[in-house]
């Protein structure tokens, strides 16, 4: 089980280092900065190219919620529950870290959001709490929808990456404005961990929300999809 727990540590890495990296480091960038497309394009990279290059080991989770609602859809064994989370977990702190050191050395340099997750006045959009709520409900119960549908044994061969990069693309196109977009507890945790005192405050939302979204998805999945 080691290299399954390396290979997820690995794969949230790369997730938070790319996906959170291109919003600190490249969305804001003076006259070409990469914006919201390119922020949720990177995303939606991250987690494509990783699940080509370790996905076979782990399954390419990278993400708690991810991890319950396959449990929950039978997919998982729920006993490798906690053992995921925390490589998950590990992987997203480590590439949080490395994404602070770097960015601190520019001049005149302050964490502020620190490519956060929030909601009221720290929404990007200023949206409000049950706002946040019902956009994380929803959307990471689609994501789960799109991994069950794409790994399924009916779907076509080497293309589930594919689909799951693209939904996670989409799912940032929609949600940026609105919480930062997470759908990942890790990747909130972890730059909750290095942004101002208030994300830590808010964090528990982005914890919740997506785990009850994985839960709805993973259920929807066996009533709708698990059986011709």
């Amino acid at each position: 089980m080691q290299k399954q727990l390396a290979a997820e540590g690995l794969g949230t890495f790369w997730l938070v280092f790319g996906g959170c990296g291109s919003a600190v480091l490249a969305a804001g960038f003076p006259e070409l900065g990469i914006g919201f497309h390119g922020v949720a394009l990177a995303f939606g990279l991250t987690v494509l190219t990783m699940a080509y290059a370790v996905g076979g080991i782990s399954g390419g989770h990278f993400n708690p919620a991810v991890s319950v609602g396959l449990a929950v859809a039978g997919r998982f064994p729920a006993s490798r529950l906690l053992p995921y989370i925390l490589a998950q977990l590990a992987g997203a702190i480590l590439a949080a870290t490395a994404l602070y050191l770097i960015a601190s050395g520019q001049p005149g340099f302050t964490a502020g959001g620190f490519a956060a997750n929030g909601y009221g006045e720290h929404s990007p959009g200023g949206y409000s709490l049950v706002a946040a709520l019902l956009i994380e409900v929803i959307l990471t119960a689609f994501f789960l929808l799109v991994i069950l549908g794409a790994t399924h044994g009916r779907a076509p061969a080497g293309f589930a990456p594919i689909a799951i990069g693209l939904a996670l693309t989409l799912i940032h196109l929609i949600s940026i404005p609105v919480t930062n977009t997470s759908v990942n507890p890790a990747r909130s945790t972890s730059q909750a961990l290095f942004a101002d005192g208030w994300a830590l405050g808010q964090l528990w939302l982005f914890w919740v929300a997506p785990i009850l979204g994985a839960v709805i998805g993973a259920a929807v999945w066996k009533a709708v999809g698990e059986k011709d």
